[in-house]
């Protein structure tokens, strides 16, 4: 800018002294342009354009673009080119730029009563790397279209149960809800359009009965009847997401709460630059619907089954169940942090919610009870009965194989000496006998008996493997009953009526 002495010093030499504009420029040490400004003078420039190939078809093209003026250039092409153009099609859109009738549509301001509506969208931010999954980030947006506060939180993907669940944080931090609830063509909220006619998701309905608020979709292609939360994301993009590193989905989320309550709630607010966002909203919340006493139950509910193993399928990961639940249809329940299983009403197991891929997730616990189990089967077979009680059993067998032994039979005469001597006695016999190089079960019964000095040391009998012989009750008979099988026809019955002193 140039003070209004100059701009006058300047039109005077132009008009009463004649001064050209270089020789005004250089004696006020001013840029020719800047001299041109202050006198409002164009001056005109000579060049000698070529005439152009669309020039003799100017008018017709600027008569069909004012009746059509939506035609494309590529039918103008076909029209001209009956009339004799021989010209391309870039010389023919250079030419439509400039002849094309441009017309502006205007708009009323928005005007909304406090807590009467809410506008909502989702928007893209690129993918992210989490660990070995690249995943697409988005952020929910919710602006209330009176006091301009807006909630905000970034989320994986934009699913249904993402979507439900950004509503209830929203409106639990706003402290209330908005009469109307304004979207656009989300895949979240329409299943389907119409015309005029608009058939909304009926989870989305759900919320909006729940909540006591209404769904309002906008005209699509109408991005002025959402401009409030359009604009919200332009700014949530140029403000707070660009340059930011991403770490973690929990740390950018604290990031942007953060910065939502120490910028935005201070930036002016709209309708009145001497009053801020915050102090605008604060008064808002009286007029909004109070919430319910409990929240929308948004979590992801679907059914799983394990194969043969201990775990369960979910978005890319793998989750621990119990033994006892593998093969079995169960119930998983998702929310953002948590992954739950379970069994028709009982919980049978709980996950921290991992957004990697290829990742097991286990629970020390079924492990452990899966190890138990695995070793009880053990115990069931003759050699895991052995391998039990024996921990060199495994060498002394094979060594016995290399000799030529059967290992059936000395399977089976090591059990025989495993329930006459108890398993300490026979795992030392065993090592004893790999150390003098003797890997039989005859050299094992050898050393036991020398050990024991000929007496086998009686043992209590294990019903472990028999449990319904434990209470097994054998009733005592009379003798006289196998005097009577062995008596002959000839032979007279005993008389068991005569005394004691009595003769026969």
């Amino acid at each position: 800018m140039i003070a209004p002495e100059t701009v006058t010093e300047i039109r005077r030499l132009f008009y009463a002294e004649h001064w050209k504009v270089g020789t005004i420029a250089a004696q006020l040490d001013l840029h020719p342009d800047t001299v041109k400004r202050a006198l409002r003078l164009t001056l005109p420039v000579s060049r000698n354009f070529p005439p152009r190939l669309t020039d003799p078809y100017a008018e017709f093209i600027r008569t069909t673009l004012q009746q059509y003026p939506r035609l494309r250039a590529t039918r103008l092409l076909e029209m001209l080119r009956d009339r004799g153009f021989t010209g391309s099609i870039h010389q023919l859109r250079r030419a439509v730029k400039d002849l094309r009738p441009v017309t502006r549509e205007a708009f009323f301001r928005l005007t909304t009563f406090p807590g009467e509506q809410a506008q909502v969208d989702w928007a893209s931010f690129g993918a992210v790397w989490v660990g070995q999954a690249r995943r697409q980030l988005s952020c929910f947006v919710l602006t209330l279209s009176y006091s301009r506060a807006f909630y905000l939180e970034f989320f994986f993907d934009q699913r249904l149960e993402n979507f439900l669940q950004a509503h209830v944080n929203a409106l639990r931090w706003l402290g209330g809800a908005p009469r109307t609830l304004l979207y656009d063509n989300l895949k979240s909220a329409v299943l389907a359009r119409h015309g005029d006619q608009i058939r909304f998701h009926p989870r989305l309905l759900e919320l909006c009965g729940h909540y006591h608020c209404a769904a309002l979709p906008c005209q699509p292609g109408r991005g002025n009847e959402k401009g409030r939360v359009e604009r919200t994301i332009r700014y949530v993009r140029e403000s707070f997401f660009a340059a930011r590193p991403f770490v973690t989905l929990p740390r950018l989320n604290e990031e942007a709460w953060e910065w939502r309550d120490r910028v935005t709630l201070a930036r002016p607010w709209p309708g009145d630059d001497r009053r801020t966002v915050g102090t605008v909203w604060v008064a808002e919340q009286a007029r909004l619907l109070p919430l319910p006493a409990h929240p929308l139950e948004t979590d992801l509910v679907q059914s799983v089954r394990s194969g043969k193993t201990l775990y369960v399928r979910f978005d890319l990961n793998d989750y621990s169940i119990p033994p006892a639940y593998v093969g079995r249809t169960l119930t998983l329940v998702a929310s953002a942090t948590t992954v739950r299983l379970l069994a028709g009403t009982a919980e049978i197991a709980r996950h921290t919610r991992s957004y990697d891929r290829h990742q097991r997730i286990d629970d020390a616990a079924h492990l452990a009870a899966l190890l138990a189990a695995k070793r009880k089967a053990l115990g069931a077979t003759a050699t895991g009965r052995l391998a039990q009680a024996v921990p060199d059993i495994a060498l002394f067998l094979a060594a016995a194989f290399q000799r030529g032994e059967s290992l059936a039979r000395q399977t089976t005469q090591l059990l025989l000496l495993l329930d006459d001597y108890g398993a300490p006695a026979l795992a030392e016999a065993v090592r004893e006998a790999l150390a003098n190089n003797t890997p039989r079960a005859t050299s094992v019964a050898f050393i036991l008996n020398r050990r024991q000095r000929g007496a086998r040391r009686p043992l209590p009998v294990d019903l472990s493997r028999a449990p319904h012989l434990a209470d097994l009750a054998i009733p005592t008979h009379n003798l006289e009953t196998y005097d009577e099988l062995t008596q002959t026809d000839h032979e007279p019955a005993p008389d068991t009526d005569h005394g004691a002193g009595s003769n026969p």
